[in-house]
């Protein structure tokens, strides 16, 4: 009787895998060797096919994925499952699903496009189209001929969102958002949740931009759960042209995904359009990262120095300390150009040790050798986190104990979000750092999540504005409000107030008018080398009061 039993040859295995679009994946740890079959190519995962090492993997997942793709690479118990959602440079987004097996000496599993594990075509919490379904209908769309704008939006800080009000309270936000996304189009117009805080919306192109739209509709400020919240965005844009030769959907997507990370590059609120060279970009912040790992040892980071002013007066108050990076061969870079990548590190923290110490420093000098500017101070902002580092009171007496700095004189500057996130243990660290000698500053205020309850339980000397309300405030009736309401309870709590983002008279005489207390940006100085500055406390001093540009 002859065998009528299948047999699955290698080469029926590969042809099924391919026209499924699924890859199967094997991780040994030992050897350092990611084996990749099926269709690696169409998963944008040709460049580790057949095998490489977990390097090649790391280099090829979006920078911002790169902690993900290291919960695939990470040794876990035999049994344990994975199941996780990474970009890759080259393709869309994938999930990457399997097991430990053999004691942790191998993983194995299977990776795919998103779309073929997604299971409902909306999202539960906002109502939208999920990506699945998001991908599905723009592909039908953009068969129609025509100039078509697909526009994604990614809520900025939303960790700090969810550590501040708890992930059912940030749901409301979210929730929130997508309904004034739905609102603010015609029904015409496909929207989506496509990501955890990314929503996405392809239209015709329109007299008006779909990203400008968009910005003012979700940029509205509400109010949850007792929270004042000011959601601000991160947009980008690509265009394309419908009908035979359209683009696929997926890709178009991922361009604007690319355009989103180059508008975050240059600071919250930003948008960006997509460009061919964001696709080198990548590839240069490898080997920016690889020069940022040694460039704390090589006294590349280094401390610049931005004047603040009394506004009444004009007098030279004191200064923020400012990182800036003396790059070899790229030249000075600024902190949105690295401080990212030093997150995403690990290295927050000792460039907070380094920037609180070299400011300390340089500040003790200017007290010592010029004796005008004994009163003045430096502010020193506590990066996410940070004030929870275990050593970060002790390092304030040491500091001070070094310097010879008066209590008062070295300014810490923290956000609303780390407050948040534990208000009672928050109070603690706070008042061992103001015993220790550091006055205390709340940063960029009105941005965040704002409960004014806490702030009579902290020891705060002093609020900070932040700059978006400030430049828009002659603009825009809310941030005027906002301005003045900061300002106001400042009095009342006996806080200093200071305004960020001053770029001229105009701006600085609008501050006085509402009683702001001290003011900082370009108007003034941008930051100054160490040099620099000590030019600026100079002429400063010489001239009674500190310049300011009529014009912006």
């Amino acid at each position: 009787m002859p065998n009528d039993r299948w047999i699955w040859d290698a080469t029926t295995t590969l042809e099924a895998l391919g026209a499924a679009d699924v890859a199967l994946w094997l991780w040994e740890p030992e050897r350092d060797r990611l084996r990749i079959t099926g269709a690696s190519r169409a998963l944008g995962l040709g460049p580790l096919a057949p095998e490489c090492s977990s390097a090649a993997m790391r280099a090829l997942a979006m920078p911002q994925d790169r902690a993900l793709a290291e919960e695939v690479l990470r040794v876990q118990e035999p049994g344990s499952e994975i199941a996780v959602r990474l970009r890759m440079r080259a393709g869309g987004i994938c999930i990457w699903r399997g097991v430990w097996l053999e004691e942790g000496l191998r993983a194995a599993g299977v990776v795919a496009p998103e779309t073929k594990f997604a299971a409902s075509d909306v999202d539960k919490l906002t109502g939208l189209l999920d990506r699945k379904s998001f991908i599905a209908q723009a592909r039908e769309r953009l068969q129609t001929p025509g100039v078509h704008e697909l526009v994604v939006a990614d809520l900025d800080r939303l960790r700090r969102l969810n550590e501040a009000l708890g992930h059912e309270r940030a749901d409301l936000v979210l929730a929130a958002l997508g309904s004034r996304m739905a609102a603010a189009f015609p029904p015409g117009v496909l929207m989506a949740r496509i990501g955890e805080d990314e929503f996405a919306l392809l239209t015709p192109i329109r007299a008006i931009s779909a990203g400008e739209t968009l910005r003012k509709a979700l940029e509205q400020p509400l109010r949850v759960a007792g929270f004042d919240i000011h959601p601000t965005l991160s947009i980008g844009a690509v265009e394309a042209m419908g009908g035979d030769e359209a683009p696929e959907a997926a890709e178009l997507l991922r361009r604007a995904e690319l355009a989103v990370e180059s508008a975050k590059s240059n600071g919250r609120g930003g948008g960006a359009a997509y460009g061919r060279t964001m696709e080198t970009d990548g590839l240069s912040r490898l080997a920016l990262e690889s020069d940022l790992r040694g460039a704390i040892g090589r006294g590349e980071l280094t401390a610049y120095y931005q004047p603040i002013v009394r506004l009444s007066t004009g007098a030279l108050s004191g200064f923020e300390a400012l990182v800036r990076w003396k790059h070899p061969r790229r030249g000075l870079l600024t902190p949105d150009q690295f401080l990212p990548l030093c997150d995403e590190m690990g290295l927050m923290s000792e460039l907070g040790a380094l920037m609180m110490r070299q400011a300390a420093e340089q500040l003790a000098v200017w007290r010592n050798n010029h004796r005008a500017a004994g009163e003045l101070t430096v502010a020193v902002n506590l990066s996410t986190g940070e004030i929870d580092r275990p050593d970060l009171v002790a390092d304030v007496m040491r500091i001070r104990r070094d310097t010879g700095l008066p209590p008062g004189a070295l300014k810490l500057e923290v956000t609303e979000g780390d407050v948040m996130r534990d208000p009672d243990r928050a109070a603690v660290i706070l008042g061992n750092l103001r015993e220790a000698g550091a006055a205390l500053a709340l940063d960029d205020f009105g941005t965040g999540f704002s409960s004014l309850s806490y702030l009579t339980r902290l020891p705060f000397d002093t609020l900070k504005i932040d700059r978006y309300f400030v430049r828009t405030m002659a603009t825009n009736e809310g941030s005027a409000k906002i301005v003045s309401s900061v300002v106001k309870l400042g009095q009342d709590l006996a806080l200093e107030v200071v305004a960020e983002g001053v770029e001229n008279a105009q701006m600085a005489k609008a501050l006085l008018a509402v009683g702001c207390d001290y003011g900082q940006g370009f108007g003034y100085a941008p930051a100054l080398s160490a040099q620099e500055a000590e030019v600026y406390l100079n002429e400063s001093y010489v001239d009674g009061a500190a310049p300011v540009k009529a014009r912006g």
